[in-house]
């Protein structure tokens, strides 16, 4: 979670212009009918993005501006690997792993199946996942009561965010699932000894996407799509991801 980057550009664009053309402008605005993209990423705004404890607070200023008197816009971005919606690589916590740019990218796109878990569940444990129908998915996104609160829109950091608990992290590893997800900056408890969870399932190359914005998502199936920035030979990196409801 120390790994730092530093992007310098007027812009960057992580998608083709035929995916930008489908996408919803903002997220909070529900599920659409077939077809029509809903941006579900997080803004990286520091007057609303939570950062983890211990990493660098997110920082984005203009190097050069038309306020200024510059004929161009020009920007830097600092933040930590794991700042807002991002991916988590093997490499994370598996050492000699993959890294972020090693991450397939078949991985990161198709189908998935998002579970919105019980109301009162600060634990996604097995009791909790087997509660839902999960079994057959390849990618399954959690959404929680973080997305309730609306925790990833709130800088505030919570420690009682809702976490993905071991046990369900190995059905979800035993199972053949190849991504998993969640609406909040860790999928591992706070203040948890060990990172079991993340040494699961990336000891099983299995990305974890962590600070998705879920809040007006509904449960079912989806296209998703994610891309993390293409860092070479780190652990994580922020992304875009999108969904596009099936049924």
């Amino acid at each position: 979670m120390k790994s730092r980057i530093i992007v310098s550009g007027v812009a960057i664009f992580l998608l083709t212009c035929s995916v930008q053309r489908g996408v919803g402008q903002k997220s909070g605005t529900g599920n659409r009918s077939e077809g029509t993209w809903i941006d579900v990423t997080a803004p990286l705004n520091p007057s609303t993005t939570p950062t983890y404890p211990g990493d660098t607070q997110p920082k984005f200023e203009f190097l050069r501006s038309f306020d200024k008197g510059d004929n161009v816009t020009l920007s830097s971005y600092l933040m930590t690997a794991h700042a807002g919606t991002h991916v988590d690589a093997p490499l994370h916590f598996v050492a000699k792993a993959a890294s972020i740019d090693q991450v397939p990218l078949a991985t990161l796109m198709g189908q998935a199946r998002v579970i919105d878990c019980s109301p009162e569940a600060v634990a996604i444990d097995a009791a909790e996942l087997n509660k839902h129908n999960w079994r057959g998915a390849k990618r399954i996104l959690f959404r929680t009561r973080n997305s309730r609160n609306s925790w990833m829109a709130d800088p505030t950091f919570h420690q009682d965010f809702s976490y993905l608990a071991p046990d369900a992290a190995q059905l979800l590893a035993d199972a053949g699932v190849e991504l998993v997800g969640i609406d909040y900056l860790s999928a591992e408890k706070f203040g948890a000894s060990e990172a079991k969870s993340h040494q699961i399932l990336l000891g099983r190359n299995i990305p974890i996407i962590e600070g998705l914005d879920l809040r007006e998502i509904k449960a079912g199936e989806y296209d998703m799509i994610v891309l993390p920035l293409r860092v070479v030979g780190h652990e994580a990196a922020p992304g875009r991801a999108l969904l596009r409801p099936l049924r």
